[in-house]
């Protein structure tokens, strides 16, 4: 409560004394034991495209499907490191917050009408799910997110702040002492995933694209600015979600049905397994535990298959190997048993209802997951929407909002009317 002083003649007029704000309330949510999370999982909804856009090669929003691409098997033997100085890698220097994600359903519903209105308990990037999904798995699990209630929806992004004061202190780090012959630099290790993208994909259905141009493609320089998002719809148990994220390409051409699925595909690489003679438990249990992320990523938003290029310490790609998304549980039930994934459905689904309990009036809430401490950590730190919600899609829905207000009041008196007669 305020308190104000009163002043005399002799004094100036003294500044309202505002009393001290309580410090938020912290609500925690345990990821231990996991036993509460065993058994049949949840049920989910197949996730369904609804909206979907691109960045172009200057990383630019596009609305439209420019940056879809067609897989090619790679050539194995490459040299993944092919290009390393003339990479392109874009990495957000801004916080681009859901901005692209939410620009895309405003375009979407602007072209389909009232019906296309997206709704949803949450909306977010599939990256924050995948973090969520894997956290009882992940022996390293940490993560920083910021939610917003707006009209009924949570909005989820990453904390970017805190992301960007990582990655300068790993950039400031000093090399190691000691570099193993083979041991390749955190920078190198990430390019060859893009490398591995520019060998297997195209950006015209393979089928009638001729070999040199495909050759030529192969050869261009390698670029992750031009990417692909995919919106989908999907639903844990009772909660539904609107998700976005980047999908690699397809494996065939994409249904005029809107209701049947899209064939695409996730690409990823690994450091090839040892002959099976000289294959150790834990040489399995490292792929198996990698796995994790590559289904929940790809379970997500309903990509049916991964390809795997298999790489040797040097970045020389061995083999591939094609896995089914939807086998990926059983495979690992039955090999190392490192994680399960009726439990990673049902945690996620247990936690978004706590957050849907916890996250009940407007502000900015920090979601926090610290390392090893199995908690993760849920409060308000701020007023507002943060920006989480961006103002071209509030100014959208509140216009949209307001029509259909205006249009139901101007049929009132028509009813009026029909009742009196």
């Amino acid at each position: 409560m305020a308190t104000t002083t009163t002043a005399t003649s002799s004094q100036a007029p003294a500044l309202p004394v505002t009393s001290p704000q309580p410090p938020s309330q912290t609500f925690r949510f345990p990821v231990q034991p996991l036993h509460r999370f065993k058994g049949a999982s949840a049920s989910i909804k197949r996730p369904r495209e609804v909206a979907h856009f691109s960045f172009d090669d200057n990383h630019e929003y596009v609305a439209d499907d420019s940056g879809i691409n067609y897989y090619i098997p790679p050539p194995i033997g490459a040299d993944l490191k092919e290009g390393f100085d003339t990479f392109r890698h874009h990495e957000d220097k801004e916080d681009a917050h859901l901005d692209a994600l939410l620009k895309a359903l405003v375009d979407k519903e602007k072209k389909d009408g009232a019906g296309a209105h997206a709704k949803a308990d949450f909306v977010t990037w599939r990256g924050m799910m995948t973090k969520i999904m894997t956290a009882p798995f992940d022996n390293f699990a940490d993560f920083g997110m910021f939610a917003t209630l707006y009209d009924g929806t949570i909005y989820i992004e990453e904390d970017f702040p805190s992301r960007a004061a990582e990655r300068a202190t790993e950039a400031n780090q000093p090399p190691p002492r000691y570099h193993h012959p083979d041991q390749q630099s955190r920078e190198m290790m990430t390019f060859w995933g893009y490398k591995f993208e520019t060998l297997a994909l195209i950006p015209t259905p393979p089928a009638s694209t001729p070999p040199q141009e495909i050759e030529k493609h192969q050869r261009s320089v390698v670029s992750n600015h031009a990417q692909h998002c995919s919106i989908v719809s999907t639903s844990f148990g009772p909660h539904s979600l609107v998700l976005g994220g980047e999908v690699d390409g397809l494996l065939a051409p994409k249904p005029s049905d809107p209701e049947a699925p899209v064939q695409w595909v996730e690409l990823k690489t690994a450091e090839e397994l040892p002959p099976p003679a000289r294959q150790q438990h834990r040489d399995i249990l490292k792929f198996e535990r990698k796995l994790l992320k590559f289904w929940a990523q790809s379970f997500l938003l309903g990509v049916p298959k991964i390809i795997v290029g298999f790489r040797s310490k040097a970045g020389i790609l061995r083999g591939l190997q094609t896995f089914n998304t939807h086998e990926l549980p059983g495979m690992v039930r039955r090999g190392t048993n490192c994680w399960d994934g009726n439990v990673c459905i049902n945690f996620a689904t247990e936690f978004l209802g706590w957050l849907k309990e916890t996250v009940t009036e407007e502000g900015v809430y920090s979601i926090v997951l610290r390392k090893k401490s199995g908690v993760v950590e849920v409060k308000k730190v701020k007023g507002g929407t943060g920006e989480i919600v961006s103002e071209e899609f509030l100014a959208w829905r509140n216009k949209k909002e307001g029509k259909i207000v205006a249009e139901e009041k101007a049929e009132e008196p028509e009813k009026d009317a029909e009742n009196v007669s």
